[in-house]
């Protein structure tokens, strides 16, 4: 069903609004919510599903630091893309999304990034080197290092695995993917500089050969004219 020009208008108005206010939360879990005109639903159970597709990528346990996932919507379907730092957070979030009322299919396109010990390392240090710059902690509320951030000791799955199995828990705004020693930045930032200082500090991490700087920094709305 074609959803009438107007209505379209109104919808994608309604969820910019929610977008926002899901980004001033601190639950960084997906970009462009809203749906084209054939996602297939009506306005109401649009919302509705986008709020929930939202609450549910956002308590997924095993998403952290080092991932990353956007949805969109199309033909009453839910489309995921991003990365994955281990396995079972792609199959994780297709169980999550399908169970949802009113969702016929999930197309997941999740990547699921590859097991690299030399990529292990690059995550510790950019994170560290990110959160422990004053402009930046209060990204990760102050926590400090990756070290600060899981706590004294180290857990079996840390070191079986890497931090991947043990990453930095809580509340980090800036998220570090990582592949084959290339750096990607996403999330959402105050300003232009703390995204330049996170991008600089990635870009001077020993071993990483390049950063892709996705950050975003919300635009002020402009403000009305004075009457005269």
């Amino acid at each position: 069903m074609t959803v009438p020009p107007r209505r379209s208008s109104r919808l994608l108005h309604i969820l910019a609004v929610f977008f926002a206010s899901a980004l001033s939360t601190g639950v960084i879990t997906a970009q462009n919510p809203a749906p084209q005109a054939g996602s297939g639903w009506s306005e109401q159970d649009t919302l509705r599903i986008a709020k929930e597709v939202q609450k549910r990528l956002g308590s997924l346990v095993n998403y952290n630091v080092f991932d990353w996932i956007t949805y969109g919507m199309h033909d009453k379907s839910i489309v995921l893309k991003g990365y994955a730092s281990i396995p079972i957070l792609k199959s994780d979030a297709t169980s999550a999304i399908k169970a949802i009322p009113g969702v016929e299919s999930v197309d997941n396109q999740i990547e699921v990034l590859p097991v690299s010990m030399i990529d292990n390392r690059i995550r510790t240090a950019v994170y560290n080197r990110i959160y422990t710059q004053p402009a930046l902690q209060k990204y990760n509320a102050y926590q400090g290092t990756a070290r600060q951030a899981i706590g004294p000791g180290s857990s079996v799955a840390r070191m079986a695995g890497g931090i991947i199995y043990d990453p930095p828990r809580g509340y980090n705004a800036i998220h570090i993917i990582v592949k084959d020693s290339n750096v990607a930045l996403y999330g959402v930032v105050d300003s232009d500089s703390d995204s330049a200082i996170a991008d600089m500090q990635a870009k001077s991490t020993p071993g990483v050969f390049s950063v892709d700087n996705f950050l975003i920094v919300p635009q002020a709305a402009p403000k009305a004219p004075k009457k005269k």
